[in-house]
């Protein structure tokens, strides 16, 4: 009498590690995990059972979600017919939830696979199979969970006591130690923050001057409002340790002043609405990427309020970026720069060369300027400056300079001359108009 012959039954061996801690080594807890697997499916080598050489290794994955990669691939392969049975070390090395391992098991039982946990033997074919599963993974989620309430505790309990507990580590500190050690260079940009915060009282402005500034986030990439909002709102930096909306005194030094954080958070609390009306309220800066320092940089136009009263200055991108003291010219009063600007203006109009030059440039692009209106439409810019609103003002500054150049000796401006073709064009068009 012969023998019947058994249907071969192609086994899928499915390992899973929690954590990365182990995994570099020749020797890891997924090789041991497959090691008995494979052990166990020889052994049933008489009912036809055979190993597929197809490895599903998910290392450093969480049981608590069905995202794995490797998971995923074992699933697509069962779908497309190529397994029958599925081993495991544990139950839990599949899922840790009962809702998930129900999925999976919908899976399993539409393809025919059988599922197999090497040291909790049961056949999930069978009523008897199912309930035990099911006690199993309720055990294994109650587990879960209860590590869970664990790690949240022993969070909570040493943020209290001030210890850093890992996340991303702010700008203006390092981790050494397990503990926050401040960066000088990086602390230096922190403060300088917070400080032109309380100049400027605005955060839109303070983006764009820290961008054009170079500055960026602790992972390079460029700053923006919400990142700048952050930033003022972590207690971090006045030396404590904040959970859950409570603060504890942290175990590292704070880089910012108490008295700076109040200033800043003073202002956060007017209304933003009111805080961009005071910025658009400013007085246009005339010399807005038209001026230069010694060393080459730009400044940028900035402000500051003290007693409600507005103070105009630039400053140069050099301190902005490095700080106080890395440029001979750090930041200048805007209305004294300014004034000395026009009042070179007015001088080069007043002078007759200068005149004759600028109509003969303009002659060419408009044959109706006469030398005599180049002549009257110059010399009436000086009385009709102080005519003009400030947002006028500054596009003539803008249309007729090309660079100022300030330094410890003085300043150099540079003259824009199809900027002057220009204003003599408009000026002479308003004089014929007058006429």
């Amino acid at each position: 009498m012969t023998k019947a012959i058994k249907r071969k039954l192609r086994c899928a061996v499915y390992t899973r590690k929690s954590s990365e801690e182990g995994l570099e080594q020749e020797f890891n807890s997924l090789h041991a995990q497959r090691e008995s697997c494979e052990a166990y499916i020889a052994s049933q080598r008489s009912e036809g059972w055979a190993l597929i050489r197809e490895h599903y290794d998910d290392g450093g994955v969480s049981g608590g979600t069905l995202e794995r990669p490797g998971l995923k691939l074992l699933l697509a392969d069962i779908e497309e017919g190529l397994i029958d049975v599925v081993v495991v070390y544990k139950i839990d090395r599949l899922s840790r939830s009962l809702m998930d391992f129900s999925k999976l098991v919908e899976v399993f039982d539409r393809n025919n696979v059988t599922f197999v946990s090497v040291t909790q033997s049961f056949n999930t074919t069978t009523s008897m199979g199912r309930l035990t599963l099911n006690i199993l993974l309720s055990f294994a989620q109650f587990e879960r969970e209860v590590t869970g309430e664990r790690i949240r505790d022993k969070i909570a309990a040493s943020r209290k006591k001030g210890m850093w507990m890992g996340g991303t580590v702010p700008l203006g500190y390092d981790v050494k130690d397990h503990k926050l050690v401040a960066n000088r260079a990086e602390a230096k940009t922190v403060k300088m923050v917070f400080e032109r915060f309380v100049e400027i009282g605005s955060a839109t402005v303070l983006v764009r001057e820290l961008r054009a500034g170079g500055i960026t986030t602790k992972q390079g990439k460029p700053v923006t409002k919400n990142y700048i909002y952050r930033l003022l709102n972590n207690r971090v930096y006045i030396g404590e340790a904040a959970h859950k909306g409570q603060s504890y005194p942290g175990q590292h030094k704070g880089i910012i002043p108490r008295k700076l954080w109040d200033k800043v958070h003073g202002i956060l609390q007017e209304s933003p609405r009111k805080r961009a009306s005071n910025t658009r309220a400013q007085t246009p800066a005339l010399l807005g990427g038209l001026l230069f320092g010694p060393d080459g940089a730009a400044f940028s136009p900035s402000h500051t309020r003290k007693k409600d009263r507005l103070y105009r200055y630039y400053v140069s991108q050099t301190v902005l970026k490095h700080g106080a003291g890395t440029c001979p010219v750090g930041r200048v009063p805007a209305g004294e720069i300014e004034a000395a600007v026009i009042d070179q203006l007015r001088a080069v109009f007043r002078q007759p060369e200068i005149i004759i030059g600028t109509w003969k440039a303009a002659k060419p692009r408009d044959g109706e300027v006469t030398e005599a209106e180049a002549r009257e439409a110059l010399v009436n810019f000086d009385p009709l400056w102080d005519e003009l609103f400030p947002a006028e003002q500054a596009r003539i500054v803008q249309l007729l300079v090309e660079r100022v150049d300030i330094g410890l000796g003085g300043l150099d401006m540079r003259l824009r001359v199809d900027g002057l073709r220009s204003l003599v064009q408009e000026l002479a068009a308003d004089v014929g108009k007058a006429a």
